[in-house]
C-alpha cells in the first residue's frame, strides 16, 4: 500500500495561506491514482475531521462545510503529491492535518474507516 508524508504546516496570520503538500511512496505496481486521497484534521481533545477528498480519477471532490470556499484539494498523479491549498484561514483552522489514501471515495461524506494509509501528519497554527 501507498505511504504518505505531509509537508507545509507551519505558523500563519488570520486570512493568511498555506498550502500543504502529501506526497506518496508506493511499489512499482501500484499507482496513486488507484487511491482516493484525503485531508483530515484533529485538534486535542476532539475526533478527527475530513475537510476534503478527491477521487482517485481527480473527477470529484468532497469539501466539509468548514473547508468550502477557502480550501481547494488537488494532486498530481505523475508526481505522486496531494495538496490542500488553504486560504482565508481562521483560528479555529489551527490543528494537526494528516494525509490519508484510501479505496473508497464518498460523495457526500469522508469516513475516516475508508482510508488505509496515513501520515503521520504536519502542524498549523493560526494566529489572531
Amino acid at each position: 500500500r501507498v505511504q504518505v508524508v505531509e509537508s507545509g504546516g507551519g505558523l500563519v496570520q488570520v486570512g493568511g495561506s498555506l498550502r500543504l503538500t502529501c506526497t506518496g511512496s508506493l511499489t512499482t505496481t501500484d499507482r496513486f491514482d488507484y487511491y482516493a486521497m484525503a485531508w483530515f484534521r484533529q485538534t486535542p481533545g476532539k475526533e478527527r475531521e475530513g475537510v476534503a477528498c478527491i477521487k482517485w480519477d481527480g473527477s470529484e471532490v468532497y469539501y466539509a462545510d468548514s473547508a468550502k470556499g477557502r480550501f481547494t484539494i488537488s494532486k498530481d498523479d505523475a508526481k505522486n503529491t496531494l495538496f490542500l491549498q488553504m486560504n482565508s484561514l481562521e483560528p479555529e483552522d489551527t490543528a494537526m492535518y494528516y494525509c490519508a489514501a484510501g479505496r473508497k471515495f464518498r460523495e457526500y461524506t469522508i469516513e475516516e474507516s475508508d482510508f488505509i494509509s496515513w501520515g503521520q501528519g504536519t502542524q498549523v497554527t493560526v494566529s489572531s
